[in-house]
């Protein structure tokens, strides 16, 4: 597994393994047990996932050394704020059953009902937590999620410390270029959820066509895609087989030419979500 290097100097697995919509209980305890024993060592998980619990009993339960492993977990759109953000903190980090976190996130922007211009000022009283507690040493990076440019700018104004993660839908036809121009300039490493799309991409021809031609599976290809681009990409399964064959793509050696056709590529439902629509 290579390692990216964050903006603070703290280095980053290049491949975290996803746990949105894997269930609390069984489901996700045995995805990401099947995930550290495949050589996983970076997981992202989030409050609102609700498996914060299941994601920390398996990494207990897999015996692997804390210093091995990268934990991420995400700070939900009802605890923005000063108090707020630190009592969301210490409720993830009890439910995961873990002395400090490797990674933590603002997860939206502009949350409802924080709305109206008052978000900047919600999100400028959480990261001062969150920058507290990254100074007591219970969070080795600080991050965002959902992120564009005028939010970044807008938390910059009051920042002391540069986010070091910005976590966005990114995949083969789904390029952020406004947000991936910002976050390069400002050294903000990008992590792609969603890295296969919304699973259409499994079903396009073109994609399916350049997988044949690497001899490899169109998951393998998109990862590949992603890392070529210094992407983050976090791939989630609950089935053992794929979460063992999605590791298996470091040897491809995509070519320039391919890496402009997946990046371009066209079909995929839903796009980007524009965080200051959303509705939750």
């Amino acid at each position: 597994m290579k390692d990216y290097m964050l903006n603070n100097g703290v280095a980053i697995p290049a491949v975290g393994f996803g746990t949105w919509r894997a269930k609390d209980g069984e489901e996700a305890y045995q995805a990401v047990l099947a995930a550290l024993k495949a050589g996983y060592r970076h997981i992202d998980t989030a409050a609102i996932y609700q498996n914060e619990e299941s994601v920390g009993r398996a990494i207990k339960d897999s015996g692997i050394a804390r210093e091995e492993l990268f934990i991420t977990t995400k700070l939900w759109n009802d605890a923005h704020g000063y108090e707020v953000a630190k009592a969301a903190f210490a409720t993830s980090l009890e439910k995961l059953g873990l002395d400090y976190l490797d990674l933590y996130l603002i997860h939206w922007p502009n949350p409802k009902p924080l709305r109206d211009n008052l978000w900047q000022a919600a999100n400028s009283e959480a990261w001062r937590a969150m920058e507290e507690l990254y100074q007591a040493g219970k969070i080795r990076a600080l991050g965002v999620s959902n992120f564009l440019p005028h939010h970044l700018e807008e938390l910059l104004k009051t920042a002391k410390i540069v986010p070091a993660v910005n976590q966005i839908r990114l995949a083969p036809g789904v390029y952020q270029r406004e947000a991936i121009d910002y976050c390069r300039k400002q050294d903000i490493l990008l992590e792609a959820w969603g890295p296969f799309g919304q699973g259409e991409l499994f079903s396009n021809p073109d994609i399916k066509a350049l997988a044949d031609k690497y001899d490899k599976t169109v998951a393998q290809l998109a990862l590949a895609w992603s890392i070529k681009e210094g992407f983050l990409p976090l791939p989630k399964s609950v089935t053992p087989e794929r979460i063992i064959s999605n590791l298996d793509f470091f040897d491809i050696k995509l070519s320039d030419e391919d890496a402009e056709i997946l990046k371009n590529i066209e079909g995929l439902a839903g796009g980007a979500p524009d965080p200051d629509a959303v509705d939750f």
